[in-house]
């Protein structure tokens, strides 16, 4: 029953898949859910902070 299921979910994916227009679809929601990802899990957020400080510091320095 639930491998009926899974099965039947996958090969509707697929189906969906092939529509270059349900791709640019996926393509936005994974995208918009990856900078909401960077946005609420603490340890990217302090991965960006460091790399902005430095491109920051590295400027300031050049000039």
């Amino acid at each position: 029953m639930a491998l009926d299921a899974i099965l039947h979910a996958f090969v509707t994916m697929n189906g969906l898949a092939t529509s270059p227009f349900v791709l640019l679809v996926l393509a936005f929601i994974g995208a918009y859910l990856g900078i909401r990802a960077v946005e609420v899990i603490p340890y990217t957020r302090r991965i960006i902070e460091r790399r902005e400080a430095q491109a920051a510091a590295e400027r300031d320095r050049a000039y």
